[in-house]
This record gives structure tokens, sequence and C-alpha cells, in this order.
């Protein structure tokens, strides 16, 4: 007969280490959960603001193409203007010089006139 006998300070050491690594089961369990849940949240939140970085850069993109589009229409725009307005002088000088008495006599009239509407 050789029964081995356990002494109650051997069963409870048995359980307190078998409690332990259950403990340490579940603990390393929820950490390995947790650290998956952060960095899928963590992978969602980056795709999130490359799209939105994309977004924004496209936008401006597309504003400084259009800024460059009214730009380089304002510029045809003025150099029209300019070309106009060099045509008008150069009709003014000719007719200055086809007719320069007619042209000091409508000068003076024209100073005159505004000389009498400013007074006012």
């Amino acid at each position: 007969m050789n029964k081995q006998v356990q002494h109650p300070e051997s069963v409870n050491g048995n359980r307190i280490d078998e409690s332990a690594e259950r403990v340490k089961q579940a603990t390393s369990n929820v950490v390995s959960s947790t650290k998956d849940a952060v960095e899928r949240a963590a992978d969602q939140v980056e795709s999130t603001l490359h799209s939105a970085t994309d977004k924004a850069a496209d936008t401006a993109n597309r504003a400084a193409d259009k800024a460059a589009e009214l730009s380089d229409r304002g510029r045809e725009v003025y150099d029209e203007t300019m070309d106009r307005a060099d045509a008008w002088l150069e009709t003014a000088r000719e007719y200055v010089r086809e007719k320069p008495v007619q042209s000091v006599a409508i000068a003076l009239g024209a100073g005159w006139l505004i000389g009498r509407i400013l007074r006012r």
C-alpha cells in the first residue's frame, strides 16, 4: 500500500498555480484581442487619412488649374485692351497729323467744357 497522501499545502499550491496559469492565459487573450482591435482601428484611420489627403490634393490641383486658366484669360483680355488702346491712339495721332488746326480747336473746346463742368 503505497498510497501517496497529498498534503493540503501541496493541493492548495497546485490550485494556485493552475489559477495563475488561467489568469495569465486570459490576460494574454485579452491583450491579443485588444492589440488586434487597435491595429484594425489604426489601419482604418490611416486609410481614411490617405483618402482625405488625396481628395484635398485633387481639389487643390483643380483650384490651381482654374486659377492658371483665369490668369491666362485675364492676360488675354489685358492684351486685347492694350491693342485697342494703341489702335485708338494711333488713329488720334493720324487725325492730328492730317488736321492740326481742327485738333487744336477740338482740344480747346473740350478743355473749356470740362473746366465749366468742374467749376459747378
